[in-house]
């Protein structure tokens, strides 16, 4: 007899419902943390959540590498992604047909829109904009989710749910947003893959969101999973990130024992435990507590392991014959088709950031003599989610193979040198040491080829060094020295150093994995990391052996073509766990480029980062420049095909690279019209704008009419249109024609960009919205007429004002987009910074809508504007308020379009964490006078804190009005420091 829940043709959630009535108690608990064991008697193996898939399978050896998201992302193109996206589900299948225990749920998309270019993790993402961030991500998640209707390839994950980042103090930090925010930006770029049906999993952020965990933030898992009903049923599996359910006790310190905390993560929603590693004994002893102590019911239980068996089943686990994809072996790695389209994805990556003339070289003659210098010049460079490559083309490879009778020429700008010790009298060199491998040792009496070690500088003090006869990193992990390494790599990297120079000249390095010091041992001569400071390091006598500068100079001076190839180790100084320093082009790439630059004028700047740079004076004069990230395995045919013309230009910045450190604003504050972050808000004139890419022609934009320049707002809703949707009925869609033309003598590969600037609006729109785009090629002298279409619901702004009729009771849906009437100007061009055609649209609609107080409370957090407070937890689990941090200055909050009619008292719903020194006072001025004086309305004495658990002991002030305004009128209220307000009713 076949049991309901191995029947394929069966409803998902029948059979995974029939499965569960299967299990008892002590098996559902058990498959609640990532690491569940099987249930042999139904067939249910050993099952794991989780496979890193970022850009290719990662962490479990060869595998097929593709450019970093951020690269992915300058291709612009959904068919593209979704097609790798499908190659790496093929690779994990084979894997996991390889390994059974390798998971079929896959890690990846991050769809965490790239608010501010300093992250240290912006390798992993896709755009500073939210809805694009969603509709490339969404690509690459339905090419790993696969076509078949009940199938899936692989079972993606988004991460990091919500508002995550920056790596500065992750795990503590609360990122407090405003519902504009909230909704705009960070939502929109979960909705459009969740209601696709691209993924069936979210992993929650390590941070807080407006002071609450995202682990327990049940009303945003909520919202998740409204968007997953119609694709999903609702089921929609949440994950936890890796020690985080611990973490809201240890770190966070939001509970104040585990078993609460793990009680009230699965009440919100979390479903799937990833603690203590593979260990799940903490994890089931937690929750069987819990469920002891009555803070979960079975139904609690229950609920969450039926959305694990529903993500199972998904993968055809109990499908046999009827997985069209179990015929994926473990021979279906490096295929020669992932091969080809690795280099596709490399080389339509690349962007030409400038080009004054000098690019394609090898017009109209190859070049006999090319240098390629920098320290990428010869080196492809992969980061911690990166898989192990079967092979990587470099740069001076990828040429050498592109001209064969060129004299390719490598210098890598670092200097060699030879390190004596002060204390042995001898050279530091590699040699063979038995079991413990080739070890650095103080031993050889001159400078010999053995001792030469390569220095590299990367930035801001870290260095790495290579024994260049043995063309290995030193590496300090293990206390002993070694050099062992083919690259920087690990959670703790081992193979960065920093330097000390002492007052003599004398070096001491620093291993800055360990903290520790290199000494020298007596007698044995070992260099090993133990000292605990500069006084007690070894000082070493550093001779330099080969100037790096002189070997640049050399290399360029007798080329025909120089390329300078510098950027970042994934590494080292912005990566998972930290945050970049500073924004700045480092300063040895800057001298390796100025060396070059100096030596052949027509030097061309490659940088290879995962991140954009502020390219100062140093730079200006490049007239040259490239981009890639780093581009995997084929990184060097990437960039060569477009250094030499074979593949046009095509890559366009889906991030904006600033002109000064200064301008994204600051990197913990989440506010982004406040902080004038990403292209939307910006008022700073961008290095290189959002969009930007050059070909190797000229297109020149000549008109743009729009079909109609007259539309009809539509109704307030909470659901944003998903990016490049336009709707069926004809009343919500606005076409634009625009006219370009192909000036020059190439092809070119055109993005066609169509924007909205919003006018002067009561809630202040963006001053820049990406609403549609469309890539062409257009031939040389080709003219051509573009269609984009968008929906006019795109324009749309969270206002709180509004309020949508069986909307959720719930703190995320105080409010609704609304679509303001008004003025609007639609223009196309290259970038956001370049729309040289546009055209008028009119927007109508019913005026904003007013609240009335004595109707309706003000809930504090909706309110239109905020200085010096930030959006805080109601409760525990639900609820959000306005707090003033204790310890600054008095807060203000600001709420347009109120009625005060039959309103003679404001009560106050107040909590404070201190006493305050001053009360709350209330002002006015008629609405939308934003030049009227504010008057008086009222003051309110803010209650004592009560007990320790102040911040959600809340209690009412009444606060009578001095007078009653008539008609709308805008409310001002100014909080004292620690002072927590949660809302103002009649």
């Amino acid at each position: 007899m076949t049991h309901p829940f191995r029947d394929p043709t069966l409803p998902l959630h029948d059979r995974a419902r029939d499965l569960l009535g299967r299990l008892d108690p002590g098996e559902r608990v058990a498959m609640l943390h990532q690491v569940s064991p099987g249930v042999e008697r139904l067939g249910l193996a050993p099952f794991r959540t989780g496979t890193e898939g970022l850009h290719g399978v990662a962490w479990l050896g060869t595998a097929t590498v593709f450019p970093q998201p951020v690269g992915l992302a300058a291709t612009w193109d959904t068919e593209l992604l979704r097609r790798v996206g499908d190659a790496v589900a093929t690779e994990v299948r084979a894997k996991h047909a390889a390994d059974p225990t390798i998971s079929l749920n896959v890690w990846a998309p991050v769809v965490n829109p790239l608010r501010h270019p300093r992250w240290g993790r912006t390798e992993e993402g896709w755009s500073e904009d939210a809805h694009l961030t969603a509709h490339l991500g969404g690509a690459f998640a339905a090419g790993l989710r696969g076509d078949h209707p009940a199938v899936w390839k692989t079972v993606p994950t988004l991460k990091h749910f919500l508002a995550y980042g920056h790596e500065t103090d992750r795990a503590v930090t609360s990122s407090n947003l405003t519902l504009r925010t909230l909704h705009e930006h960070e939502l929109a770029a979960y909705r459009g893959p969740v209601e696709a049906g691209a993924v069936g999993a979210v992993m929650p952020a390590y941070n807080l969101v407006d002071g609450r965990p995202c682990h327990v933030s049940g009303e945003l898992f909520d919202e998740l999973r409204r968007w997953a009903d119609a694709s999903l049923d609702g089921s929609l599996a949440v994950v936890s990130d890796a020690a985080a359910p611990t973490n809201l006790v240890t770190g966070e310190r939001y509970f104040d024992d585990h078993v609460t905390s793990h009680a009230a993560a699965l009440r919100a929603g979390v479903d799937s435990f990833t603690d203590n590693d593979a260990d799940a004994g903490p994890t089931v002893a937690r929750i069987t507590a819990a469920l002891d102590r009555g803070l979960l019911t079975a139904e609690d239980v229950d609920r969450a392991v039926l959305r694990l068996l529903e993500l199972r089943l998904r993968t055809g686990e109990l499908d046999g014959d009827a997985d069209p994809y179990a015929r994926i072996g473990p021979d279906a790695l490096d295929l020669p088709a992932h091969r080809t389209l690795a280099q596709e994805a490399s080389s339509r990556a690349v962007v030409l950031l400038r080009n004054e003339g000098v690019l394609p070289l090898g017009r109209p003659a190859a070049p006999t003599r090319v240098a390629v210098v920098g320290p990428l010049a010869d080196r492809v460079l992969t980061d911690w989610y990166s898989g192990t490559p079967p092979y990587a083309v470099d740069v001076a490879a990828a040429l050498r193979e592109r001209w064969p009778g060129a004299e390719v020429t490598v210098a890598t700008g670092a200097d060699v040198v030879a390190l004596r010790s002060t204390t042995a009298h001898a050279y530091l060199t590699v040699s063979e040491d038995g079991d413990a491998g080739p070890v650095l040792a103080a031993s050889s009496p001159d400078a010999a080829p053995a001792t030469h070690l390569e220095v590299t500088d990367w930035g801001d003090g870290l260095l790495t060094l290579r024994a260049v006869a043995r063309d290995r990193l030193l590496t300090g992990a293990g206390w002993i020295v070694r050099a062992t390494a083919t690259r920087v790599g690990g959670w703790v990297a081992q193979e960065s150093f920093r330097r000390h120079h002492h007052t003599d000249g004398t070096w001491s390095l620093q291993h800055v994995g360990s903290g520790r010091w290199l000494r020298v041992q007596h007698g044995s001569g070992l260099v090993v990391a133990e000292a605990h400071s500069p006084a007690e390091a070894e000082r070493f006598t550093a001779r330099t052996v080969r100037s790096g500068h002189a070997d640049v100079a050399t290399a360029a001076a007798g080329a025909d073509a120089v390329v300078v190839v510098v950027g970042n180790d994934p590494h080292l100084a912005g990566r998972e766990t930290e945050d970049r320093p500073h924004l700045r082009l480092p300063d040895a790439a800057v001298e390796v480029w100025r060396t070059a630059r100096e030596a052949h004028p027509d030097a061309v700047l490659a940088l290879v980062s995962s991140y954009p740079y502020v390219l100062g004076a140093e730079t200006a004069d490049a007239r040259a420049v490239l981009w890639s990230c780093h581009g995997g395995q084929e990184l060097g045919h990437g960039i060569g095909d477009v250094l030499a013309g074979d593949v046009e230009p095509a890559g366009r910045l889906a991030q904006t690279w600033p002109a000064a450190g200064a301008d994204p604003g600051d990197l913990l504050d989440h506010d982004l019209a406040d902080q004038h972050a990403t292209y939307r808000f910006a008022d700073a004139e961008p290095a290189f704008a959002f969009g930007h890419g050059l070909t190797y022609t000229t297109v020149e934009y000549t008109d743009l009419v729009l079909e109609r320049s007259d539309v009809d707002a539509p109704a307030p809703t909470h659901a944003h249109p998903a990016y490049g949707d336009v709707p069926a009925a004809p009343a919500r869609s606005v076409r634009a024609r625009v006219s370009l033309r192909n000036t020059g003598a190439r092809p070119a590969h055109e993005l066609v960009q169509l924007y909205v600037l919003a006018g002067e609006l009561p809630v202040p729109g963006p001053r820049r919205l990406l609403v549609a785009h469309e890539r062409v090629v257009l031939e040389p002298g080709e003219a051509r007429e573009v269609t984009l279409a968008f929906d006019v619901a795109r324009l749309a702004v969270w206002d709180v004002a509004e309020l949508l009729p069986g909307a959720p009771a719930d703190w995320v849906h105080a409010g609704a987009l609304r679509v303001q009437p008004g003025s609007y100007t639609v223009a196309a061009g290259t970038s956001a910074a370049e729309l040289p055609v546009r055209a008028a649209l009119r927007v109508t609609g019913s005026a904003p809508r007013v609240r009335r107080i004595v109707d309706e409370p003000l809930q504090a957090h909706a309110f239109h504007a905020g200085t010096g407070v930030v959006v805080g937890d109601l409760s525990r689990e639900a609820g959000a308020c306005v707090e003033v941090p204790a310890g600054g200055s008095p807060g203000v909050v600001r709420y347009d379009g109120v009625d005060l009619d039959g309103c003679s008292t404001a009560r106050l719903r107040l909590a404070a964490t201190r006493t305050a020194a001053s009360p709350v006072r209330l002002d006015w001025r008629p609405a939308g006078e934003r030049h009227a004086p504010w008057l008086p309305l009222a003051t309110a004495v803010v209650p004592r804190p009560v007990g320790v658990d102040s911040r959600y002991r809340w209690q009412e002030a009444a606060a009578a009005l001095h007078e009653a305004p008539v008609g709308p009128v805008d409310v001002r209220v100014t909080l004292p420091p620690g002072a927590r307000l949660a809302a103002i009713s009649a």
